[in-house]
């Protein structure tokens, strides 16, 4: 059985796949999207749990990104910004770190806050304008290392890597060792200093759904899982054969691998996300939470619903722990979780509830060096298959978006050239 022929057909209905889609429309190509699961965005996706959004993991917007700001209406999504900075648990305190240069009235209580020293704080800011004194294209054309051997050249004192940047970015690139490449970790510092740590009011989610509704009617085609690709043909694990002039493989790394056998298996980073309901918020502030000693197995905590109201009912408040590594017991690793968090906000942790647990264990490939050396990745293969995704360029939102445009590109490219020809 076979359907009528569009021009391209891409496999995935993740943000590079939505923007690979949305491109080529806009190019005049048609395509069709095939997703296997019930909705778009893969893994960037939010669901109602008892009147709770729930993001399938803890994830953020960086306003800054230059591809969600070429793609996205921000006004639309109702973004609501964290305060810039973050609360660190560190010896049997918290100590807030306030940005200077947004929160100048913070200044004085964060040069005197116990996380790292003075000099820290000037290195901070030395830091800050190196990473921004370049384009982005130089930035990352600079020597590729680790991220913590680059925070080391910056200077930086062993204490405050351990409680302040490991917590922080290890949360970000999911890699507590901070063993992720430099270039990564100057990418996102640079986003983090430009723009707002957000998030859309109604959750996540609303960032693939946005791009979704501009593709024309029909594209998208849900539940429907792929079985093989070829640069022509697209079959369905039904037996339904889809032939097309060009395929995208938009899929997350491993799966991309499986179905064009020339992309190499990527290593994952992987995450675990438990959300609780709580009768009050324990931090009034929209801010994140770090784990500055670093004892676990919370990373990282925040309350969606102080940043964005709409992600609890009335009265309620939601709690976001994030776990790097942990049991793999589900009820072993709350229990644990909720040790530690009783220790940082006392018995009322006992009341709070857990709505759901996520393990997800492809969060993000590896970016471990030299990952981005180069940073962009080709996105045509050999025989004129085509990809995209987060592993072709950064583990971001920005990386998914970009990589579906650059797809579109070739292919565009490609089908322009045959026709000539």
């Amino acid at each position: 059985m076979s359907t009528p022929e569009p021009d391209v057909v891409v496999v995935g209905a993740g943000l590079s796949g939505l923007a690979c889609a949305l491109h080529l429309s806009e190019a005049g190509v048609p395509a069709r999207l095939l997703e296997a699961s019930d909705g778009v965005g893969g893994r960037v996706r939010t669901d109602l749990v008892a009147g709770f959004r729930l993001d399938r993991g803890f994830q953020v917007l960086l306003t800054a990104y230059p591809e969600t700001r070429r793609i996205l209406d921000y006004a639309a999504l109702d973004l609501r910004p964290f305060l810039p900075g973050a609360l660190v648990r560190r010896a049997g305190r918290f100590h807030e770190l306030s940005d200077p240069w947004r929160r100048p009235a913070r200044a004085v209580s964060t040069l005197f806050s116990g996380v790292g020293t003075l000099a820290d704080r000037l290195r901070i800011a030395r830091y800050r304008a190196r990473v921004g004194a370049d384009s982005l294209e130089a930035l990352f054309q600079r020597p590729e290392t680790t991220a913590l051997e680059r925070l080391r050249d910056q200077g930086f004192s062993e204490a405050m890597i351990d409680a302040f940047f490991r917590p922080l970015f290890g949360g970000v690139l999911l890699d507590g060792a901070l063993g992720s490449s430099s270039r990564m970790l100057d990418f996102v510092f640079r986003m983090m200093a430009e723009g707002d740590v957000a998030l859309p009011a109604a959750g996540m989610g609303a960032i693939p759904e946005q791009i979704a509704r501009r593709l024309p009617e029909g594209t998208v085609r849900l539940r429907t899982r792929v079985a093989s690709v070829t640069s022509r043909e697209v079959r369905l694990a039904s037996g339904e054969a889809i032939a097309a002039r060009a395929v995208v493989v938009a899929t997350e790394g491993p799966e991309a691998a499986r179905l064009t056998g020339q992309v190499p298996v990527p290593s994952s980073r992987s995450v675990t996300a438990l959300y609780f309901a709580a009768e009050r918020a324990p931090v009034a502030e929209p801010i994140l939470i770090l784990d500055g000693d670093g004892r676990g197995p919370v990373n990282n905590l925040c309350l969606p619903s102080q940043v964005a109201p709409s992600y609890a009912p009335p009265g309620s408040t939601l709690v976001s722990a994030s776990v790097l590594e942990g049991p793999d017991d589900p009820v072993a690793l709350e229990g644990q979780v909720r040790g530690q968090l009783t220790e940082w906000f006392g018995t009322v942790v006992d009341s709070w509830r857990l709505l759901r647990t996520y393990r997800i264990d492809h969060a993000q490939p590896d970016q471990t060096p030299p990952a981005l050396d180069p940073v962009e990745r080709p996105v045509e293969l050999a025989g004129g298959l085509f990809v995209c995704g987060d592993h072709r360029d950064t583990a971001s939102l920005h990386g998914a978006l970009l990589s579906g445009r650059r797809a579109a590109e070739a292919v565009t490219r490609s089908l322009e050239g045959a026709a000539s020809s």
